[in-house]
């Protein structure tokens, strides 16, 4: 897998990972109804086609020639001295082999001025949890800015940047 920026081309290929993606995470914690419902809302192509010409922010996908394994979005915040990554995707049959690493780094390494990366996760999304704890994020006292469908708290989670 390489990684590189998103195009117009890739967000057929980008609906369908998140579709697959966000069922086989959040089925069991929301219903397959719910999950349906978020994600015709949020990973329509008309709502990942206004991420492709947003200011201050780096939409990535990791690709092997033949299908697209993960994406990545994230944004720059505060003057650019924070990203918020908002998300960060791999497929399941892929997860376990550092795409999502080659992601990580290549967000981190498009915000060449940040100083810290701050993310949000659902509290019950354990191996998204395992992942960034693993690299080098910590658990903020900051509330999250967005609730879950069950109408929880997401957790947030912060990671200083070389600066």
């Amino acid at each position: 897998m390489f990684v590189r920026t998103a195009g117009d081309r890739d967000l057929a290929a980008v609906r369908a990972l998140l579709v697959e993606t966000w069922h086989a995470t959040y089925d069991a914690i929301y219903g397959a109804a719910k999950v349906t419902e978020i994600t015709d809302q949020w990973h329509s192509i008309a709502s990942l086609r206004t991420r492709l010409t947003r200011p201050n922010s780096e939409f990535l996908v990791a690709d092997d020639g033949k299908r697209i394994g993960g994406v990545a979005f994230a944004e720059g915040a505060d003057g650019g001295e924070l990203v918020v990554l908002k998300q960060l995707y791999v497929l399941p049959v892929l997860q376990g082999r550092g795409i999502g690493g080659m992601l990580l780094d290549e967000i981190i390494e498009s915000f060449p001025e940040a100083r810290a990366i701050r993310l949000e996760v659902e509290e019950q999304n354990k191996r998204a949890i395992a992942f960034y704890e693993a690299n080098g994020f910590v658990r903020s006292g900051d509330a999250g800015e967005h609730t879950g469908p069950s109408g929880e708290q997401t957790l947030v989670y912060r990671r200083p940047l070389a600066g």
